[in-house]
């Protein structure tokens, strides 16, 4: 097996995907990480020179050469259409809620002021529409703080109905890996490593259900969702194509197997 992982940023050891590739290194497969930001990258030499890769890039930069891959019939872990879609949270929402998930109310405008009437029957979470890692989500209950928004000319404006969680306030990550689900609970914002990692739960049947429903509209069985309780029902309001999968026990082993077997 010859597998390449497509990252994000600069080369560095990764405390999950280099692990990763340790884990599938002791099964006998020739392991490459490619960083596209860090490096120049000739698009005319680009080739399919891998039996799989891995997109784990979000970058505008690593999509691209991710997608120039796939058009050179590259093999992808993640299909990389599907990479694509779970990079833009407008289609993302919309394919979940066609297939039954439950999500949040949803709207999208690069006009803030059709926002400004929702905020009669409530606050609302504005988020970018590309964006990851909670960056730049705001909870808007005022016309005043959808002022102080800036999403720049013209950029989208996504933003979904905000329910009050229940119990603790912990996030509750949701990771499927190979089509098995595993829950994390963690702080937010993670402030020390062990935060990021939280503590395991093991999900229920509804959860079960719920992230049954978004492999089957997505068509893949590894990927990650964040779920929220509000009143008792489950809101799916994120969801990773190939997320960090901190906390998962045993995770980076569980990851080199599903990547071994798509490898084979």
């Amino acid at each position: 097996m010859d597998i390449a992982f497509v990252m994000q940023g600069r080369p560095r050891r990764h405390p999950i995907w280099s692990a990763v590739g340790d884990r599938l290194t002791a099964r006998g497969a020739r392991i490459s990480f490619l960083w596209p930001d860090a490096e120049l990258v000739d698009l005319g030499r680009v080739r399919a020179e891998h039996d799989l890769y891995v997109i784990k890039s979000g970058s505008p930069l690593g999509m691209s050469v991710a997608g120039a891959l796939h058009a050179a019939g590259a093999r992808t872990f993640t299909p990389y259409p599907v990479a694509a879609l779970c990079r833009d949270k407008i289609i993302t929402s919309q394919v979940l809620a066609a297939a039954g998930v439950p999500v949040p109310d949803t709207w999208v405008t690069t006009d803030r002021e059709h926002l400004a009437a929702l905020l009669e029957s409530g606050p609302i979470v504005v988020k970018p529409y590309r964006g990851s890692r909670g960056a730049g989500v705001r909870v808007v209950a005022d016309r005043a703080e959808l002022a102080a928004i800036d999403a720049g000319d013209s950029a989208p404006l996504f933003a979904q109905r905000w329910h009050a969680p229940d119990g603790t306030g912990l996030d509750q990550k949701m990771y499927m890996i190979g089509g098995e689900l595993f829950g994390v609970r963690r702080v937010w914002p993670s402030r020390t490593w062990q935060d990021k990692l939280g503590r395991p739960f093991t999900p229920d049947d509804q959860l079960r259900r719920i992230g049954a429903q978004c492999a089957a509209a997505l068509g893949i069985d590894t990927f990650g969702f964040d779920v929220v309780f509000s009143e008792g029902r489950p809101y799916v309001v994120d969801l990773s194509g190939l997320p960090g999968f901190k906390g998962v026990p045993d995770g980076p082993e569980l990851l080199a197997g599903a990547i071994a077997r798509a490898a084979a």
